[in-house]
């Protein structure tokens, strides 16, 4: 980039989009934006904030201006990515899981790309790459606004109102749905963000690897069809057995990443691939939890006020990973304060599915 950044404002350069989806998407949840307004003109004209924003990155001439677009490119992506989750709700009763699996599986491939434009050396300057995925940003606020439309099962619009929230808190099984959620984004984004340095760190400790991009690239979109499976699986044999079973295999592999840090290689890259495929696998069925066992009055403030705390979390966790590893003096055992993440998510799911309440999932299946 062409500001000489310290390392204090690289970090809030860094953390100020997922700052700026907090804030954005708790904002949407206690005014109930998804719920009052038209979902597809929301979703545009959010599209249309985050094109502009994130093209503001090639003309603002400083580091405050560059991190006040960041922050405002993440205000902008809580106005799609929850609506978008509530707008799949809209088309399916059935085969949501999968449904919201798909969507979640196209962010989880986009989210891994940059891993593998890096490996390719693709030439692509960075101004290059921004005007692109604003391009992108202007394309989908014409379908939102022009093609996309809600589906039959869409509940009528409400005025806003503060008891929203208390709806939502005092639903237990929505609470504990959004506590595996909150467990599950503990380890989701820190493993995302940090794998690539692991990899690197491991590879110079004498592990034979992939190029380390490549490599993060092909952990990370395993992810992709984890989501599929996620889906497809949660259809059939419920959401929270799907999630337990995701959480139990994150979690093991957080642990054995650890272990085979110094090999031998066919060891390290299933527990490397395995990891990516369970880590995000079940991310879109907490939502499609939420979205069923929340009044339908409510579902769009409920997604927003799930994923709102839920990215407030990966904050803290992308922070305190490397602060571990630099106090451990390796990376090796590091993402060993991930797990705690994924073991309150599977405990939150196994209440929940004992609550009688989680008859409402998956037509039934727990």
């Amino acid at each position: 980039m062409h500001l000489d950044l310290t390392a204090v404002q690289a970090a809030w350069l860094t953390n100020a989009v997922q700052v700026g989806f907090v804030v954005g998407a708790l904002g949407s949840s206690v005014l109930a934006l998804a719920d009052v307004w038209p979902l597809t003109r929301f979703m545009a004209g959010a599209a249309l904030l985050a094109a502009g924003s994130n093209v503001l990155l090639v003309f603002v001439p400083d580091a405050v201006g560059t991190t006040a677009a960041r922050f405002v490119t993440g205000v902008a992506l809580a106005g799609i990515y929850p609506p978008a989750l509530k707008l799949i709700a809209t088309w399916f009763r059935s085969g949501r899981g999968l449904a919201m699996g798909v969507m979640v599986g196209a962010l989880t491939l986009g989210s891994a790309m940059p891993h593998l434009l890096r490996a390719s050396d693709s030439g692509l300057s960075w101004e290059t790459v921004v005007l692109l995925c604003s391009v992108g940003s202007l394309a989908a606020a014409a379908i939102f606004g022009l093609v996309v439309r809600e589906g039959p099962y869409a509940a009528l619009r409400t005025p806003v109102s503060l008891r929203r929230m208390g709806a939502i808190f005092g639903n237990r099984p929505v609470m504990l749905a959004n506590a595996g959620y909150f467990g599950h984004m503990w380890e989701l984004y820190a493993m995302w963000g940090w794998f690539l340095a692991y990899a690197t760190s491991a590879a110079a400790a004498g592990l034979t690897l992939p190029e380390p991009s490549l490599l993060t690239f092909l952990v990370i979109g395993s992810g992709a069809v984890g989501c599929l499976a996620g889906g497809f699986l949660s259809d059939r044999i419920g959401r929270c057995r799907t999630t337990m079973l995701m959480l139990a295999m994150s979690g093991m592999s957080a642990v054995l990443i650890g272990v085979f840090f110094n090999g031998p290689i066919w060891l390290f890259m299933p527990v490397a691939l395995i990891w990516g495929f369970s880590v995000v696998a079940d991310s879109a069925q907490f939502s499609a939890a939420v979205s069923e066992l929340s009044d339908p009055s409510t579902i769009g403030s409920a997604l927003a006020f799930q994923m709102g705390v839920g990215f407030s979390i990966t904050i803290v966790a992308i922070w305190l990973t490397p602060v571990v590893a630099d106090a451990l003096g390796s990376w090796r055992w590091s993402f060993l304060v991930l797990v705690p993440g994924p073991v309150a998510g599977f405990l939150a799911m196994r209440a929940l599915r004992r609550h009688p309440a989680a008859a409402a999932m998956a037509s039934g299946r727990r």
